[in-house]
Formats: structure tokens, C-alpha cells, sequence
């Protein structure tokens, strides 16, 4: 998503807990030509976060702001500690509330902007032994729309997209290669289709009247709706990004 709106020549700032991690995506984004910034920084802790909103402020306008924070932990319920099932939902619920609280105070400044969250399958469905992991993800989806019908007539576009189904990356490529291949070609989603519905969230126009909504698309995928956030209850919130 980084390497996608760097194209259409936007500064683009990434952060997370791996300095190595960042920094290698800055670079390619620098080697054709983008413009980006590494920004250290745990979406589960406080200061974490309010420092890299001050950090991206200092580069210029925000315009987009997007919650990519994943942690798919795996462990069955009677085994799942407490300790990793808070550390699971901070990093997704309480992270995902944190940044938007603080992106949405500088969306609002600046006049507007779009505000997305990644969401995932457990978003809408618990299943073992994903139990903190959908717990997390679907605090966060409730994040969204809250924020969705606080501020979308205020101008922020509030988006919660599901991705829902395997994405061919670099993740899946090193831990699961087998099963990969036994999806097909056409079986996972590809990171540039995704980034792409990204970038059509952040780019469409608002839809008339306060139950209208307009959806996001991509190779793969059929919607369940999408749009900017109203306070009527019927508004929804989410697109689905959906694998063969």
C-alpha cells in the first residue's frame, strides 16, 4: 500500500516495531523514485503512537490514513494466556483505536481525509484456535464504524476493509509455500490488487445522502458494501477483498 500511493506522488510515511523492516520498504520506494519516511513505533502503546502522528505531521498534510497492523496468533482457547490475548488485542483493538483517535484530530485540522483499517476473515467470525485473534480484529471493525458514523459528515472517509482470504506475499511464500501452490494462480489475493481497492477507497468521491454508499472493487473480490460513514445505523463500513 506504501509503494501505492508513493505513485501517485505522495509522501508516504511507515511505521511499525522493525527498523530493518521499514527502512528496506523505504528504500524501494526511494529506488523509483517515491518519497518515504520510516517512523518506529508499537500501535499498543501510547507514546508510540502519539509520537508518530507528531513525526507525520512534521512531513507535510495527512491526507490517508491506514491501519495495517496484523498479528494472526494461533493458539487453542484452554492454552492461550491472558498475557497474549491482551498483547493480541492491544496490538489490533486498542492500537487500531489509538491511531485513529490521534490520525482523525489531524484529518479534521486539515479538512479531511481517509481513515481505512485492515481487517481479516476473523473480523466477522470466531473460530478456534484463533480465538484472540478474532477477538481482536472484530474490536477493531467495531473501531471503524463508530468512528465511520462519528465523522464521516465531518469529512473523514471511514473504511474497514476485510481481507478474506490468502494474500501472496512474501509471509505466506516463506511459511506455507505448499499450500500456496495448491491454491492455484488465481487462488490468492495479490498485494497490488489490494493496494489498489486501497487507493480507490481513499480516491472516491462521497455518495449523496446520508444511506448512500459507494464500493470498492478488486480482481477477486465482491463487496459487501463500503462508504462513507453517517450516523444512520443502516451505513456500512466494509468492503470485503475476498480469495477464490
Amino acid at each position: 500500500m506504501a509503494r501505492r500511493f508513493a505513485r501517485e506522488d505522495y509522501r508516504v510515511a511507515v511505521s511499525g516495531r522493525s527498523l530493518d523492516k521499514l527502512q528496506t520498504v523505504v528504500a524501494d520506494i526511494e529506488a523509483n523514485g517515491g518519497k518515504a519516511n520510516a517512523i518506529v513505533a508499537d500501535s499498543g502503546i501510547e507514546a508510540d503512537v502519539l509520537a508518530a502522528i507528531a513525526q507525520v505531521n512534521e512531513l507535510g498534510t495527512l491526507r490517508a490514513a491506514i491501519f495495517n497492523v496484523g498479528n494472526s496468533v494461533s493458539k487453542p482457547a484452554l492454552e492461550l494466556s491472558a498475557e497474549l490475548f491482551e498483547q493480541t488485542w492491544r496490538a489490533s483493538t486498542l492500537g487500531g483505536f489509538l491511531f485513529a483517535r490521534e490520525a482523525t484530530r489531524t484529518l479534521l485540522a486539515n479538512g479531511g481525509g481517509s481513515l481505512l483499517f485492515t481487517g481479516a476473515t476473523a473480523s466477522l467470525r470466531g473460530k478456534p484456535p484463533y480465538t484472540a485473534f478474532a477477538a481482536g480484529k472484530a474490536g477493531l471493525r467495531s473501531v471503524s464504524q463508530s468512528f465511520a458514523r462519528e465523522f464521516g459528515p465531518q469529512n473523514v472517509h471511514v473504511a474497514h476493509v476485510v481481507i478474506d482470504g490468502s494474500i501472496d506475499g512474501e509471509r505466506v511464500k516463506s511459511r506455507a509455500p505448499d499450500y500456496l501452490a495448491k491454491l492455484g494462480e488465481d487462488g490468492a489475493l495479490r498485494l497490488e490488487d489490494i493496494a489498489d481497492a486501497y487507493w480507490y477507497l481513499h480516491t472516491q468521491p462521497a455518495a449523496p445522502g446520508p444511506r448512500s454508499w459507494t464500493c470498492g472493487h478488486s480482481r477477486n473480490s465482491s463487496d459487501t458494501g463500503g462508504g462513507y460513514g453517517s450516523p444512520s445505523d443502516s451505513t456500512r463500513t466494509c468492503i470485503r477483498i475476498r480469495g477464490a
